[in-house]
């Protein structure tokens, strides 16, 4: 097993209920962002962490 020093782990903090604006309550996340998570590159998962970490 190889470790992907690129890899970005998922904000997901298994508390999945959305606010009244469409925000996730446990990872900030709109539910477009969670949506598209999986096909972004490392470079745009490290942006939308920075986003995310606007909102709390």
């Amino acid at each position: 097993m190889s470790f992907d020093e690129d890899h970005v782990p998922s904000p997901c903090t298994r508390v999945c209920t959305l606010d009244d604006a469409g925000v996730c309550l446990g990872c900030k996340r709109t539910v477009d962002e969670i949506k598209v998570w999986r096909s972004l590159d490392s470079n745009a998962k490290r942006a939308l962490l920075k986003v995310i970490e606007g909102r709390e």
